[in-house]
């Protein structure tokens, strides 16, 4: 049975995921074509907005992170966060240029940043380290039942408002309103055990650690496939390059996010049975055929198959990441850890968002894939290169 055995805190954070996630791909979904078409911006404003946007919240994460272990307390930094980013929904909706997107995503992703690095961290606080795939899985799993619901709800809508982007941007203020409710109310913080090494003041809380060599092998395959992995605005542009209709669009990200959701929560069980090296190479193989089958132009049925194969990928290693970092993190340093993880997963992000952007503008939508593709094969590289 799925989640039998985890926490009841695990699923909470689940819902919260979902419901937030709900949100986002809400009106991710149909941002892409918002900038492009109503506000006239370039394919590259739109993978620098993402790439800044995705920076933003991995720096946050450090800091979050950190602070959590210091004051010891996960659940309200997490509350902050998603509060943050359910407040900077209305933005969206009333931007009236790029830099107003641009805004809108920097303040959304500021509360993603603050609330992802305790979130993770109460997970593993939460479980045994032989659950923790499992639960990392979990976590994901009901996260993407979110991200399909958001953009098959965004289709409904774009319908029912005759394509006015703006009111679907206001309708997806709602469901991460219920995510904040969900957090405060419905979630108790673990207690946590483990010497107390990093609470004192705040100079030395931040002052330099050094998690070991396990962890910064987990850090560097993070880096870099966060380049390799683009944002996923790319894969609505592609769609509209195929010459999808706009009513459909969204569907991309279904059709992603499905895949995504059967892959998560069994490679997750598997990591905790048999290990992570086989997973994380699938899941790179799966990337790499991925954007071989986007880098074509022969028609929607090769880009679907194409995002088919970048939600497997998602699947196979989303999760798996999340388990690698805590099991890599030393106890009274585990949400300083997710910190230094995503702020450079997220540094990887903006570099790869705009390489990104600046190839599909000058050479084509293929160059764009072609480099996400080169860059999973070196990510696999690293993989086989580590022995441990």
């Amino acid at each position: 049975m799925v989640g039998a055995g985890l926490p009841r805190g695990v699923w909470m954070l689940g819902f919260v995921s979902l419901f937030m996630d709900m949100s986002s791909e809400m009106a991710h979904a149909v941002l892409p074509l918002f900038l492009t078409g109503a506000l006239g911006a370039s394919v590259a404003t739109v993978g620098l907005i993402d790439g800044i946007a995705e920076a933003v919240a991995q720096v946050m994460k450090l800091f979050s992170g950190v602070a959590s272990d210091w004051i010891r307390s996960r659940k309200w930094l997490a509350v902050t966060g998603y509060g943050l980013s359910a407040l900077t929904k209305p933005l969206f909706p009333l931007a009236a240029s790029p830099l107003g997107v641009l805004a809108a995503r920097v303040a959304d992703r500021v509360g993603k940043g603050i609330r992802g690095s305790p979130r993770d961290a109460m997970v593993a606080d939460f479980t045994r380290p032989e659950q923790r795939g499992a639960a990392f899985g979990l976590r994901q799993a009901l996260d993407t039942v979110g991200a399909v619901l958001g953009p098959l709800i965004a289709v409904v809508l774009l319908w029912r408002f005759a394509y006015d982007v703006r009111s679907i941007l206001w309708v997806a203020c709602i469901p991460a309103v219920i995510t904040v409710l969900i957090l405060a109310l419905g979630v108790q913080e673990p207690e946590r055990k483990g010497n107390d090494k990093t609470k004192g003041n705040w100079r030395e809380a931040f002052r330099p650690v050094n998690p070991g060599r396990a962890f910064w092998i987990v850090l560097a395959l993070g880096v870099a496939l966060s380049v390799a992995r683009m944002s996923e605005a790319f894969l609505v542009l592609k769609a509209q390059d195929a010459g999808m209709g706009i009513a459909f669009i969204p569907l991309v990200m279904v059709v992603m996010s499905l895949v995504y959701l059967l892959a998560v929560y069994p490679a997750g069980v598997f990591a905790d049975r048999w290990g992570t090296r086989g997973l994380l190479l699938a899941g790179l193989v799966a990337l790499v055929v991925a954007d071989t089958f986007l880098a074509q132009r022969r028609g929607l049925p090769m880009m679907l198959t194409g995002i088919a194969f970048w939600g497997l990928h998602m699947g196979l290693t989303q999760g798996l990441l999340g388990k690698l970092v805590a099991d890599a993190a030393p106890t009274p340093l585990r949400g300083t850890c997710f910190g230094y993880f995503n702020i450079g997963c997220g540094l990887a992000s903006l570099v790869s968002g705009l390489v990104a952007g600046l190839l599909w503008d000058r050479i084509g939508s293929a160059a764009t894939f072609m480099f996400g593709g080169g860059m999973a094969a070196f990510a696999a590289l690293l993989v086989l290169a580590d022995r441990k």
